[in-house]
């Protein structure tokens, strides 16, 4: 108890508390978390349910951005295997029609190999050729033995044969050709195979 000179009665002197309420710890010059800031009569101190609801907030916030994010890697992956796959069909429909072009020209290798006038240069230029196309991806259709399929085979002369159960290409007249999954044209055979029934007068 002091006597106050100037309000001329006693008065008791009350304690000055100073809260520090930077959110810089002028220390360790760091961020400070909040509830480090708040007196200790609690103002400005965080409830653990609020808390707990900017934690849930934020986990959906996260969700919805992963999901986001996955969404945009699904279309662009889609997206880079239609390109390709675009590209890749662009490529095979400009080669298939390059080489159906050069068909008669291969007929005329063909026709030269079986005269027998495939010599000298000639013979070199045409395994080049061949070879060249092979790397393109052309491959030839029909062989003498195997089965006869319409898909690929065009039948130009058929013979019964008894002892025929199924019918089979016996000679190639002129080859056919294929890439991928394109039949150029179907090879011209001649085929054998069991008697075919009479039509009816």
């Amino acid at each position: 108890m002091s006597k106050d000179p100037h309000l001329g009665h006693q008065s008791e002197r009350s304690p000055v508390v100073v809260r520090d309420v930077r959110r810089i710890d002028p220390v360790v010059l760091q961020s400070r978390r909040r509830h480090d800031v708040s007196g200790p009569d609690g103002v400005g101190q965080r409830r653990p349910d609020s808390d707990r609801a900017d934690a849930a907030r934020l986990r959906e916030q996260i969700a919805e951005l992963t999901e986001d994010l996955q969404r945009v890697k699904a279309e662009y992956d889609n997206y880079r295997k239609r390109v390709r796959r675009d590209r890749l069909a662009v490529r095979e429909i400009a080669v298939v029609n390059v080489l159906i072009g050069l068909l008669p020209v291969l007929d005329v290798v063909e026709a030269a190999r079986r005269q027998g006038d495939c010599h000298g240069a000639a013979a070199v230029l045409f395994d080049v050729l061949e070879e060249q196309l092979a790397a393109l991806g052309l491959r030839t259709v029909g062989a003498a033995g195997e089965p006869f399929d319409p898909n690929t085979h065009e039948a130009i002369d058929y013979r019964a044969s008894g002892t025929d159960q199924e019918a089979v290409c016996t000679e190639v007249l002129r080859h056919g050709y294929r890439v991928g999954d394109h039949l150029l044209r179907p090879a011209q055979v001649a085929v054998a195979g069991p008697a075919l029934p009479h039509s009816p007068a």
